[in-house]
């Protein structure tokens, strides 16, 4: 286990206010660091923690090797995330995260520890939905990329740049390897209400696609489409931090263990 005594290389940073009631860890998409979240805890409530989590190989984990299955992922984050399962605490997770989210919460379960009071999913089809096109993670470097131009899946300024292209390559074949490779294992619903997100003109992300999350919970389902494309949650920022933060408040006043819990930071 990671002691709280030490700064983890995990989460890259933690915004709040000195009481904090409940905890949202951040998952990026693939090719992203932690960095997209900086700015979200201006949106949030001062007693929600902001926690961005950061993958290897990315931003100051540069030098970290880069995982290329999901599942020795989960497993380290479920040991690194350990210290900071001591408050109630939420998931958040866009596209590649929303899977990472979903497993993580699975594994945890699986492990009998501490599980996430709402998991908030965005920009991703339901796992247990078929992908859409044929997996493209072991194509040349060029071929990749013009799939990737396609896809619509990652920020245009990436492409725009061929230093910063090349710069991000690795890391965005190994998290679509993450993500192609990755097979639903048909677990049973989860108990924590699900929330879902999606762009009203993400061409590759249906509203189908997303109401399907509601397969996996026993709990409440809640479907959100925002004006957008896949990248919905920077132009639509505002609008998504506001019902996350609508949404978290709720299931912490109906949840028994979160009532009873907090902690002066």
């Amino acid at each position: 286990m990671v002691s709280k005594s030490k700064p983890n290389p995990w989460i890259a940073f933690r915004r709040g206010g000195s009481f904090t009631r409940a905890r949202l860890l951040c998952f990026p998409y693939a090719g992203a660091g932690a960095s997209v979240f900086r700015q979200w805890a201006d949106f949030l409530p001062p007693d929600f923690e902001l926690c961005g989590v950061q993958l290897p190989g990315r931003e100051e984990r540069l030098r970290d090797n880069l995982f290329t299955n999901i599942d020795p992922l989960v497993e380290s984050l479920a040991v690194h995330l350990a210290p900071e399962l001591d408050l109630p605490f939420a998931l958040f997770g866009h596209s590649m995260g929303s899977i990472i989210a979903y497993e993580l919460t699975c594994l945890l379960r699986r492990k009998a520890l501490p599980q996430p009071v709402h998991l908030f999913v965005s920009g991703r089809r339901a796992p247990q939905v078929p992908m859409p096109f044929e997996p493209f993670h072991q194509l040349p470097d060029t071929q990749f990329i013009e799939r990737l131009r396609q896809l619509n899946g990652t920020p245009e300024e990436v492409f725009q740049h061929p230093e910063l292209l090349a710069f991000a390559l690795p890391t965005l074949k190994a998290d679509f390897t993450i993500c192609e490779t990755y097979n639903y294992r048909g677990e049973a619903p989860l108990e924590c209400p699900i929330s879902a997100f999606g762009g009203l003109a993400d061409a590759d992300v249906s509203e189908q696609d997303l109401i399907a999350w509601g397969q996996l919970t026993r709990g409440p389902f809640r479907l959100d489409m925002l004006p957008g494309d896949h990248f919905f949650l920077h132009a639509s920022r505002p609008r998504l931090l506001a019902a996350i933060a609508a949404d978290l408040r709720k299931t912490l006043l109906s949840e028994p263990r979160a009532q009873a819990s907090g902690s002066s930071r």
